[in-house]
């Protein structure tokens, strides 16, 4: 059985409401072994896998979850979200400089938080035998 690391675990509790959002991001950004890419393609691969439209990646709750994040919709990393497709948006993200990184994991972190929930609510409602999906 695959064993998350901390900061999936973190990710997906704050995904879950388990953790506050704003204390999840500053767990993550604190931690000793923080590695922005590592974080960076976690999430990644988490909101592609939790958004149910695989073609364009391009939904209701997606949509939602960026016009909610919790920053200035001016924000770079915001502003790319919005103005390009999912997956040009994020290879964009990547190549923003470093001083963009956490404005660039809430970002993510959110859009996981919104479209998880959605799935959780939805697809995974009477149960679904994803293993973090069962955290204490």
């Amino acid at each position: 059985m695959y064993i998350m690391s901390q900061q999936e675990e973190i990710i997906n509790k704050i995904a879950q409401d388990k953790i506050a959002f704003d204390l999840g991001i500053q767990l993550l950004l604190e931690d000793p072994e923080y590695n922005f890419k590592s974080i960076f393609t976690t999430l990644t691969n988490y909101i592609f896998n939790a958004i149910p439209e695989k073609t364009n990646y391009n939904t209701e709750t997606y949509q939602n979850a960026i016009s909610t994040i919790p920053l200035k919709p001016t924000y770079t990393p915001i502003v790319l979200l919005k103005i390009f497709p999912t997956r040009v948006a994020f290879y964009k993200l990547a190549e923003l400089p470093e001083n963009e990184n956490k404005k660039i994991l809430t970002s993510l972190l959110w859009i996981f938080k919104v479209t998880d929930t959605e799935r959780r609510n939805t697809e995974c409602k009477n149960g679904c035998g994803h293993f973090w999906h069962e955290l204490e």
